[in-house]
């Protein structure tokens, strides 16, 4: 469905999951990737927190390959909560989350190609919240907010989009009972769900799509769910 060949594709946090499976689909349409990762990976091991590793590893990227034509951002911040999180653990979220993403655009930005995209990943939880999990929320309403902001400086140079994911199960596990039906699509998600969005935001067809975020999760932020729906009970 996609031809990326030539095209120079970097994805934050590709070791595993959804960065794994976005790397592999640009691989399968031709792509060379470069991946950040604090995990094992054959490109390019670092912190995306720290300033220097971000320099060093959009050093390697250009010395490689001269230009960037996809920018995908999707390493993911730590979570923590008010109760239990400290001012360090916040305050690391936010460079993994939003700090990498603004400086890493901005060291690779000066390479794009003509036709550039810069997808993030954000999630569902930009706009919806579990209990202690103030870190990691804030990180993700950063990126949905940094994407629009992105898109309008980049005009002309790169379309920038974000996608927010909603439960995507790494392991493909399939799911039956509440935890498929509690979402309209009738089950979990699985990252070539993501990853294919990501594609078709960075291709051609999207060329008329920019600071959009698209929120991909089964519609399980449009269901309301109340005390006996779908299974669910309120326990106390």
């Amino acid at each position: 469905m996609f031809d990326f060949t030539n095209k120079i594709a970097v994805v934050t946090g590709g070791a595993r999951g959804i960065g794994k499976c976005i790397r592999e689909a640009f691989e399968a349409a031709g792509a060379t990737v470069c991946v950040i990762d604090l995990l094992d990976n054959d490109y390019f091991v670092g912190d995306l927190a720290d300033r220097e590793t971000l320099e060093r590893f959009a050093a390697k990227v250009i010395s490689d390959y001269g230009r960037v034509d996809f920018l995908i951002h999707n390493a993911a911040p730590q979570m923590c909560g008010l109760t239990e999180g400290s001012y360090e653990d916040f305050e690391y979220a936010l460079r993994v989350g939003v700090t990498a993403p603004f400086y890493l655009t901005k060291l690779l930005s000066p390479y794009f190609s003509e036709g550039a995209a810069v997808v993030n990943i954000s999630s569902s939880r930009d706009r919806m919240s579990q209990p202690e999990t103030e870190s990691y929320t804030a990180a993700k309403g950063g990126i949905s907010a940094l994407t629009h902001a992105l898109a309008v400086t980049l005009a002309g140079k790169a379309r920038v989009n974000s996608v927010s994911p909603g439960w995507i199960d790494n392991a493909y596990t399939v799911y039956e009972g509440p935890d498929a039906t509690q979402q309209p699509a009738g089950r979990v998600g699985i990252p070539p769900d993501i990853a294919n969005m990501v594609l078709y935001l960075c291709s051609d067809m999207a060329g008329f799509i920019t600071g959009e975020n698209i929120c991909i999760d089964g519609g399980m932020t449009r269901l309301m769910i109340y005390h006996g729906d779908h299974g669910w009970e309120l326990k106390k």
